[in-house]
This record gives C-alpha cells, sequence and structure tokens, in this order.
C-alpha cells in the first residue's frame, strides 16, 4: 500500500524531486516525501540508503544540490544563513543517537540550551526547561547532571532539549541506539506520547522492527524512496528483510 498523506490536514515537510550530490556520488536521487502535521513517521533503510543525508537536508543542516524543500511553508531555497538558523530554532527539534550534553551542565541547563537561539529571557528559559523535563518524566532530575543520569535519562534530557521549543517537526535520528532494550522501548513510547499531544515526529533508524511498530514508514534505498507505507507492518518488515538479503 502506497502512503499518502491525510488531505485534512496541514503539509509541514515537502520534498520535491531532491537531488544531493557529492563530487561524483549522489546520495539522493530525486527524493520526494510529504509529512503533515502530527504524522508518525520512521524513514528507515540500511547504511548508505540515503536517509542521514535526508535528515540532514530535513534539518537544513545541508542543501540540497537541485529540487525543492519546504518546511513548514517556508522555501529553504530562498532562506539566508541567519533566516535558516530562525527557521530551526522556531520549528524543527534534534535527537540524535548519542546525547551531546554538556558534562558540567545540569539537565534544566541542557534543557535550557535549546532555547538559545530563539531569543528567549533567560529566566523564561529555565522555567521552560525545568517544565520540558517534567513533560519527560524528570520532574525530579532538573538539577541532576549527565554522570548522574541513566542512559534513557540522558536521552529524555535529549528530547526535553528538542521539544521544549515547540518544534513543528521533531526529528529523531537512531534515538534508541545507544539504549538497551528497556531504555529503548521507554524512549520510543515517550516519542509516541509526544505524538499523541500533536508533534510530528520523524524517527530516522536503520532498525527495521522498530520501523515495523510506526504507523507509517518509508524505505529509502539507493538514494530514493523505494517504499512509502501506512498499513501491514508485519508484512512490510517482512518484505524488507527479504530485499536486504
Amino acid at each position: 500500500m502506497t502512503g499518502t498523506t491525510a488531505p485534512d490536514r496541514e503539509v509541514v515537510l515537502s520534498l520535491a524531486d531532491v537531488v544531493k550530490t557529492y563530487g561524483d556520488v549522489g546520495a539522493l536521487r530525486g527524493v520526494s516525501l510529504e509529512v503533515t502535521a502530527g504524522e508518525l513517521v520512521a524513514v528507515v533503510g540500511p547504511s548508505g540508503s540515503g536517509k542521514s543525508t535526508m535528515l540532514n537536508i530535513v534539518g537544513t543542516l545541508d542543501r540540497p544540490t537541485s529540487g525543492t524543500v519546504t518546511i513548514a511553508g517556508n522555501d529553504v531555497a530562498t532562506m539566508s544563513d541567519d533566516a535558516l538558523s530562525r527557521l530551526r530554532a522556531e520549528h524543527i527539534g534534534f535527537v540524535f543517537q548519542h546525547f551531546h550534553l554538556q558534562a558540567g551542565a545540569t539537565a534544566a541547563e541542557n534543557v535550557a540550551d535549546g532555547l538559545l537561539y530563539a531569543g528567549v529571557p533567560r529566566r523564561d528559559r529555565h522555567r521552560r526547561a525545568v517544565e520540558a523535563l517534567g513533560r519527560v518524566g524528570l520532574g525530579h532530575r532538573v538539577d541532576h547532571r549527565p554522570h548522574q543520569l541513566s542512559g534513557g535519562e540522558k536521552q529524555r534530557v535529549a528530547i526535553a532539549r528538542a521539544v521544549v521549543g515547540e518544534p513543528t517537526i521533531l526529528l529523531a535520528d537512531e534515538p534508541t541506539g545507544a539504549l538497551d532494550t528497556a531504555s529503548g522501548t521507554a524512549v520510543l513510547g515517550l516519542l509516541r506520547e509526544l505524538n499523541d499531544g500533536g508533534t510530528t515526529v520523524l524517527v530516522i533508524t536503520h532498525d527495521l522492527e522498530l520501523a515495523a511498530s510506526l504507523p507509517r514508514r518509508v524505505r529509502m534505498r539507493d538514494g530514493l524512496v523505494s517504499q512509502d507505507d501506512t498499513a501491514g507492518g508485519a508484512a512490510a518488515l517482512g518484505a524488507a528483510i527479504r530485499g536486504d538479503r
């Protein structure tokens, strides 16, 4: 079944025939994709499939060689570097496999850093950071430093930092990759809760089982979208596994 966006929801992310080349290497070879507000999407594929390149372009960390990228109604190609920085601060939250927390800073201070480029006053940054930590179940850890937290708790701090600015899109790059099974399951549950609250979430992963558990799966292969599926998770997973053999 080919995935389609919901017609009654706003399109918050659109890629139209996006190409990205590095020298003679075509990392993306004409990717088109739409994501609407409130979706929970897995972008899955093996190493070299193009999913990390697409993440960088969706996150405005890199620009396409050709094609159109539109985020929250903004055509990225027309924007200056300063405007792109504002777009990231206002509309995009990032969660990575490795937590990237400041070792000497408290959980609240790490989360507050997510508001540095949004022009939020310092006092308000701390208040909103504490609220975000409560939202991810860490209201009792606001003054703890990374060495005092478990791996799952560190990832929750990273998620709180990503959502403290109430972004339009949350990009989670292998968010469970550095965690044990129990912590990974808890973090995935948290991403589902955030999505239930209205956050649009893209999970970039090579984990086919994780991808099959999400309502929409966009499969990357050889720099292209090879499958966009919104039903039959188990069947899609089996087909994907067979395709990789």
